[in-house]
C-alpha cells in the first residue's frame, strides 16, 4: 500500500466526501477494481422496490427478481447459544421465504464465532469462501481488512437506488465515515444511544456477609466484600481471559481526561501496557489472584459460555453479559442455587477511591460493513436489497419480536408484550435475534424516546427482573459524562498495523505471567515486561502517535 494511500485513509473518515482528494488505484485481484464487478455508472438514483417508482435507468431492475438465481452469503455471529442453530432456524427460513424467494435469491448464513471473528474471516477469505459482507464493530480492524484489499469500492448512488429506505436512514453517516483513501468503502448499521451490557452480582452473597450492594462504591470496598465471600466459603469473582479488546484500564485513569493522553494510550487494537493505569489494573488482579478472590482459572475462560457456566453453577458471584428478555442465565442459576438473588454491580465497584467510573463511548455507528472483493455485481445488489428489506419496519419488527399471538401480544400503545414462557418454533435467539437484524441497527427504535425506552425495558428484562434493566439504565445515565470516545487520528498509524498482532500475543503472555506471580515478584516482573513490550514494537507505536499528536493530527 502506498504511503500516500495510507496517509489519506484516516483523513477520509473525518471529511465530507466532496472535499476528498483524488483516489489511488485499487489492488484487488479479480474484484471490483479490475472492472469485472464494479458498480454501474449512475444515471440517477430515483426509485426502487417499495417506492412506487421504477429503479434508476443506470442500474438493472431487479424489483421482480433476478433472472438467474443469486447466492447471497450473509455473516451471522455464532455465540454458542444452547439449542440454537444460527444457520437454520425459523427466522432464517422466514427470511428465505419472505425475501429470498421473492427475488430469486438463495440466502445462506455463514457463522462467524464472536470471540474469534477476525480469525474466522481470514480463514474464509483465504479459502475464497467469505460472505458478501465483511463486518466488524471497530474501525481499526475494518481498516485492516481494507488494507488487505479484500473489499471492493462502492457507489453511493447504487445503494440509494436499491436501498432507498436504508440510505435515507444511514446515508449521512455513510458519506461522513465510509470514505477511505478517496474511495467509498464502508456502510454502517445505526447505533442509537443505548447499551444493554450489564454486570450481575449475587445479591444474596453480598447480604450474607453483612454488606449491601449499594455499599460497593469503590474497588477497595469491592475487594473487602470478596474477602468476606472467601471467608464465608461462598465463591469468588468471575473472570475471563483479556485479549484483543483493550479497554480494561479506564477505571484506573485520572479524571478529567487529557485528550492527548487519551490519544496516545486509548486503543482497542493495542494494550496500553506501560501506563500507570495498566499497572493499577495488573496490581489489583495480582492481589485478587494471590488472595483467592477471583476465579483461579480465569485465564481459561476464553468465551462467554465458559464464564457463564461458572456463574450458573454457583462457583462465581459475578457475570457480565448483554441483557435480553429471553436470557436463561437467571433461570439456569436458580436451578442450581434456588436461593440466588441478583443485582447490578454499581459502576463504582471496580474504581479505586478518588477516581471516577470512566468508560469508552461508541462512535455513531454500529456494524462497519464492506463488500467482499469477490462478490459479483448481482450479489452486491442483493446485499443492498437485503438491507432495504430489513429496513422496512414490518420486517424488522418480526425479526426483533417474533410472531404476534405466539412470541408476543400488542399493548394499547402498540408495543409488543412478550410471552415469557414461549418455547415454540418461532422462539427468538437468546439476544432477541440481534445477530440477524444488527446489520441495520444496534437496538430497536419506536415512535418516541419514551416508547423506545419502554420497549427496551421489555426487550432487556425477563419477567420479574425489570429492576435489573432499570438499574442498568440508571447507572448508564449517572456515568454518561465519564464516557469518552477513542481519538480518531487523521493520519494512518502504520506501526499499529505492523505490530498489533505480535503485541496482542505478547500481551497475553506477559500479563498472565505478572498476574499469576507471587505478590513479592510483581514489581520486578512488571518492569521487565514493560521493557520487553516496548522493544517488541510498542515504543515505535508511541513515537508515531506522539508525532501525530504534536502535529495536531487527531480529534
Amino acid at each position: 500500500m502506498s504511503k500516500q494511500r495510507i496517509v489519506a485513509m484516516f483523513m477520509a473518515l473525518i471529511m465530507i466526501a466532496g472535499l476528498l482528494a483524488a483516489c489511488t488505484s485499487n489492488n484487488n485481484g479479480g474484484g471490483a477494481g479490475n472492472g469485472s464487478n464494479g458498480p454501474s455508472p449512475s444515471a440517477n438514483n430515483s426509485g426502487a422496490e417499495g417506492t412506487g417508482e421504477p429503479p434508476g435507468d443506470g442500474y438493472p431492475d431487479y424489483s421482480q427478481g433476478f433472472p438467474e438465481p443469486v447466492n447471497l452469503d450473509i455473516p451471522v455471529y455464532e455465540r454458542a447459544f444452547e439449542g440454537w442453530n444460527v444457520t437454520d432456524n425459523f427466522y432464517t427460513r422466514w427470511i428465505q421465504k419472505e425475501f429470498g424467494d421473492k427475488y430469486n435469491i438463495k440466502v445462506n448464513f455463514v457463522p462467524i464465532t464472536r470471540n474469534n471473528e477476525v480469525t474466522d474471516y481470514e480463514q474464509l477469505l483465504a479459502a475464497h469462501k467469505a460472505p458478501e459482507i465483511i463486518f466488524h464493530y471497530d474501525m481499526p480492524q475494518a481498516l485492516a481488512y481494507y488494507g488487505e484489499d479484500v473489499m471492493q469500492p462502492l457507489e453511493w448512488d447504487e445503494i440509494a437506488n436499491y436501498a432507498p429506505t436504508y440510505w435515507k436512514n444511514m446515508g449521512e453517516t455513510i458519506e461522513q465515515y465510509g470514505v477511505v483513501d478517496g474511495k467509498n468503502m464502508f456502510v454502517f448499521a445505526a447505533r442509537p444511544d443505548t447499551d444493554n451490557y450489564v454486570g450481575l452480582i449475587r445479591k444474596d452473597w453480598v447480604e450474607k456477609v453483612g454488606m449491601k450492594v449499594e455499599d460497593l462504591t469503590s474497588l477497595e470496598k469491592y475487594n473487602e466484600m470478596l474477602a468476606k465471600w472467601k471467608e464465608a466459603g461462598l465463591g469468588v469473582l468471575g473472570g475471563s481471559l483479556t485479549r484483543n479488546n483493550y479497554n480494561y484500564s479506564y477505571a484506573f485513569r485520572d479524571w478529567p481526561i487529557d485528550p492527548k493522553y487519551r490519544a496516545l494510550y486509548s486503543d482497542l487494537a493495542v494494550a496500553d501496557f506501560t501506563t500507570k493505569d495498566t499497572e493499577g489494573w495488573l496490581r489489583n488482579l495480582n492481589y485478587q489472584f494471590n488472595n483467592g478472590l477471583i476465579d483461579k482459572e480465569f485465564y481459561l475462560r476464553d468465551d462467554d459460555n465458559k464464564v457463564k457456566s461458572e456463574f450458573v453453577a454457583g462457583r462465581t458471584g459475578t457475570y457480565g453479559f448483554y441483557l435480553a428478555s429471553n436470557t436463561d442465565v437467571f433461570e439456569a442459576t436458580l436451578k442450581n442455587n434456588p436461593e440466588a438473588e441478583f443485582a447490578v454491580v454499581p459502576p463504582g465497584a471496580g474504581v479505586p477511591e478518588g477516581l471516577v467510573p470512566q468508560g469508552r463511548a461508541y462512535w455513531p455507528f454500529g456494524f462497519i460493513m464492506g463488500i467482499n472483493y469477490e462478490s459479483t455485481a448481482e450479489e452486491r445488489a442483493a446485499v443492498w436489497m437485503y438491507l432495504e428489506w430489513m429496513s422496512q419496519p414490518e420486517n424488522l419488527f418480526v425479526l426483533q419480536n417474533g410472531i404476534e399471538g405466539e412470541n408476543y401480544t400488542l399493548d394499547s400503545e402498540g408495543l409488543p408484550v412478550k410471552a415469557p414462557d414461549f418455547k415454540g418454533e418461532s422462539v427468538l435467539s437468546q439476544n432477541n435475534n440481534k445477530d440477524y437484524w444488527g446489520l441495520v441497527t444496534e437496538s430497536a427504535v419506536f415512535a418516541t424516546p419514551e416508547l423506545t425506552l419502554k420497549a427496551n425495558m421489555r426487550n432487556w428484562a425477563p419477567a420479574g427482573y425489570e429492576y435489573i434493566a432499570e438499574d442498568l439504565i440508571k447507572y448508564r445515565n449517572e456515568t454518561a459524562e465519564y464516557r469518552t470516545p477513542d481519538a480518531l487520528f487523521t493520519v494512518v498509524l502504520e506501526k499499529v498495523n505492523e505490530y498489533k498482532a505480535d503485541l496482542n500475543a505478547l500481551f497475553q503472555e506477559l500479563y498472565l505471567d505478572i498476574v499469576l506471580a507471587p505478590e513479592a515478584e510483581f514489581d520486578a516482573k512488571y518492569e521487565e515486561a514493560k521493557k520487553e513490550f516496548l522493544e517488541a514494537g510498542y515504543q515505535e507505536i508511541l513515537d508515531e502517535k506522539q508525532k501525530a499528536i504534536d502535529a495536531g493530527q487527531f480529534r
